[in-house]
């Protein structure tokens, strides 16, 4: 009996492999399923007639499969194992006196134990091996000694998004090292009360930084409470509600900052002397006393400036701030996010500078209408659609200059009857005038973007020592993985850019730029093949391998298209708004590169489902109202839910900024939190949120999928620490130090709705024992 049902058994894995291996050959894709299909069948075949040879053809098969493994992926483990489980644990089943009962003729059993030998003894060696890890070291030398952080304020505090208007996430902080970072405990936890609601739309997540000034802590919520909490403490000091209400027309419910400026011109302790600026959700910028919560009513109207004002189609819920405001010279640097590919009729993405003080608006920056930066009259509305601001701006004030990353215009996949600006400035770093608005220089990082390649992440300004003297720079990393490296006053590459031919063949009426910009420094990964497909089992991973040869994908830029075309890297992107950590001193950087394929199909709107609960996401079904074609696009997932193209999926790398040249990379992250069993196992998982380096030499990082903040060693990438958090922590942490000396090091964990890491309410500090 058992050796029927075992003969049955592999009759069916025969059907299957069989069946898929045909299908996948006719698609000009690997013959190995097919002549694995073949084998399964024949042995099936054999060992229902009781031939002992069964044994010896499935040896001869698990060696032959052993070296086409080898020979396809090298030794990597995690690819290994899905090409050879099931086949390994079959071998092993057939060992057993019950499948063997009955057979005739020459014992096969050796010849099976022998391949079965082999393949754990290669699966050993693959486990001791990591064929995608770079080891090395960034130099420790302080190349800037009195390097420019672009702000004066106490070492020991943290003003701005990235710490200072030049956008680094460095602290000059150096009580933590790697040396005793391994000894950081709790310092003390505060949960805000705002946490995620059933009536909530699925991307509500919680991303905020905090700011350091003086004795207090000042954070935002995802529905945009205010609050104020003590650095030593973690005690709460105030809290402010702007009563904003749920609208499920938001494509995102989060808050990644609030913005903090001091007046010089009232007396400390008066009124609204220190002020925290909040964006919300309902497109309201809101100006709070510091000191106590309070509205301070000289900004604006009554406290509060309304950001839709000269908007093209005010419709609620299509246009926020998530982002903190950049406050500089005088100004507060104010764009949105828009809702990606609900409609054409969408909201500017406008630039606006207004006062500081009065909320009077002193310029805008219109892409559809660049030229003209006086503030737009009342009655008058800025260009509709255009690309715009959804992160952080940085700011140089010596140089006079402001430095923007836009994303693209909606339809992110459509661009037909786009105008000349747009084609411009989309998906660009671009310099404005700081005092007028005006254009100085773009610098535009993909042509006739098709893929939502937005430029996600505030830039990083630091100076680097070239062979040609110290050089103001900027580094601006994308989501397509090149890392721009610029002089920030004239917008010319330090680091090499070429153009590079890109794939062509967009629908009917659209076009794709005949080449690409390519950054000399960037983690752009090597196009997907079959031997990339993944899966926890053959089954599953010969599933990929079929639905990538069904995929239009000629590489990166591939457009998009009816059949569906594979986006990679994916629009969730190498960088995301995380951005990198530059240290001005060393001129080093740490980033989190991140790796997951995409799909894209463009769907004609003769055949797009009536609206009902569904109006746009960035996942699944895109609407477009307004365009000719919606699109359905998600990451690129096997039927089992998992991705298609194999781990790692997440690394975390450093680069000397002087010559370009990337240091180390190593996988980051478990799948701790993502399968039903907490297992440990360092796969290197994806992320999303940013780092944050110290002067000490060690860099923090929560951002990936498992619920960690961990400690890196800045000169090696190796980890050093971690904590568990009680939630997602898809936030960028900082640090600070408080009355007493010691540094704190801080982090949010909230979860992220759309990526489904564990939602929450927490702020979470670590210190050193006294």
């Amino acid at each position: 009996m058992a050796v029927t049902i075992t003969s049955l058994v592999l009759f069916l894995i025969g059907l299957i492999l069989g069946g898929g291996g045909i299908w996948l050959a006719v698609l000009g894709g690997s013959w190995y399923y097919l002549i694995a299909g073949l084998v399964f069948l024949i042995t099936a075949w054999l060992l229902f007639r009781r031939r002992s040879t069964s044994l010896w053809l499935y040896a001869l098969f698990v060696l032959a499969t052993l070296c086409w493994a080898v020979w396809e992926i090298g030794f990597d483990w995690w690819q290994l194992g899905p090409r050879g489980g099931v086949i390994v644990l079959v071998a092993l089943w057939l060992l057993t006196p019950w499948a063997r009962r009955g057979l005739r003729g020459p014992d096969g059993r050796a010849p099976l134990i022998l391949a079965v030998l082999a393949s754990l003894a290669v699966a050993g060696y693959s486990m001791t091996a990591d064929p995608h890890d770079i080891g090395g070291t960034l130099g420790t030398e302080k190349v800037a000694a009195a390097a420019n952080l672009g702000g004066d304020m106490p070492a020991g505090e943290w003003h701005f998004y990235g710490r200072t208007p030049f956008g680094q996430r460095y602290s000059p902080l150096d009580q933590i090292t790697p040396d005793n970072v391994a000894k950081l405990q709790p310092a003390w936890t505060y949960r805000t009360g705002d946490v995620k609601g059933p009536d909530d739309i699925g991307e509500t997540t919680y991303q905020v930084t905090p700011l350091k000034v003086g004795d207090a802590l000042f954070i935002c919520t995802p529905h945009n409470f205010a609050i104020a909490i003590d650095a030593a403490s973690g005690k709460e000091k105030w809290r402010y509600d702007p009563k904003i209400k749920l609208d499920n027309n938001r494509q995102h419910q989060t808050c990644r900052g609030v913005s903090y400026y001091a007046d010089a011109k009232i007396a400390t302790g008066q009124p609204c002397a220190q002020r925290v600026y909040l964006p919300t959700s309902d497109a309201r910028l809101i100006a709070l006393d510091a000191t106590n919560g309070h509205v301070c009513p000289s900004f604006a109207e009554g406290g509060t400036l309304n950001l839709m004002a000269n908007m093209p189609y005010p419709k609620s819920g299509y246009y926020y701030s998530t982002s903190a405001p950049l406050i500089v010279a005088g100004k507060i640097i104010v764009g949105g996010a828009v809702n990606d590919n609900y409609s054409t009729e969408e909201p500017s993405g406008v630039i606006r500078a207004f006062d500081v003080d009065t909320g009077a608006l002193l310029w805008n920056w219109d892409s559809g209408n660049p030229d003209v930066t006086t503030p737009l009259p009342a009655g008058q509305t800025y260009t509709h659609n255009s690309p715009n601001m959804w992160s952080t701006a940085s700011a140089d004030e010596k140089l006079g200059l402001l430095y923007v990353p836009l994303g693209n215009q909606t339809p992110d996949q459509l661009g037909m009857g786009r105008s000349a600006n747009v084609e411009k400035f989309s998906s660009s770093i671009t310099a404005l005038d700081l005092n007028t608005g005006q254009l100085r220089w773009v610098r535009q990082t993909v042509h006739h973007d098709l893929w939502d390649m937005d430029v996600p992440a505030q830039p990083s300004l630091v100076d680097i020592t070239t062979a040609n003297g110290v050089v103001p720079a900027l580094v601006g990393p994308t989501k397509q993985g090149d890392l721009y490296v610029l002089d920030r006053r004239t917008g010319e590459p330090i680091i090499p850019v070429k153009e590079v031919p890109a794939p062509g063949g967009a629908i009917e009426g659209d076009q794709a730029s005949a080449t690409q910009p390519a950054s000399d420094l960037s983690f752009n990964p090597k196009p997907l093949t079959g031997a990339d497909m993944w899966g926890i089992t053959m089954f599953d991973q010969l599933a990929c391998r079929i639905e990538l040869k069904r995929l239009r994908y000629e590489g990166r830029y591939t457009p998009p298209s009816l059949q569906g075309s594979l986006v990679y890297p994916g629009n969730f992107g190498v960088f995301n708004w995380g951005g990198v950590a530059v240290d001005p001193v060393r001129q080093v950087m740490f980033g989190m590169p991140t790796y997951l394929a995409f799909t894209s199909k463009l769907v004609p709107r003769a055949d797009v489902p009536p609206p009902g609960d569904t109006k746009g996401s960035e996942q699944g079904l895109n609407r477009n109202e307004g365009a000719p074609y919606a699109v359905v696009m998600g990451p690129f997932l096997s039927p089992l839910g998992i991705p298609c193209q194999a781990p790692p999926w997440g690394y975390v790398a450093g680069v000397d900024l002087k010559t370009g040249n990337i240091a180390y990379k190593h996988r980051n992250g478990t799948v701790y939190d993502m399968t039903p069993l907490p297992l440990p196992l360092k796969v290197g998982v994806p992320g999303i949120g940013g780092p944050m380096i110290t002067a000490g030499g060690v860099a923090f990082l929560g951002a990936a999928v498992d619920d960690y903040l961990r400690a890196y060693d800045l000169t090696t990438g190796r980890q050093l620490w971690q904590a568990r958090l009680p939630a997602g922590g898809q936030a960028t942490p900082m640090t600070y130090t408080v009355a007493d000396g010691r540094q704190f090091v801080v982090i949010v964990a909230g979860g992220h709705g759309s990526v489904g890491t564990k939602p929450g309410d927490y702020v979470m500090a670590y210190t050193l024992p006294k």
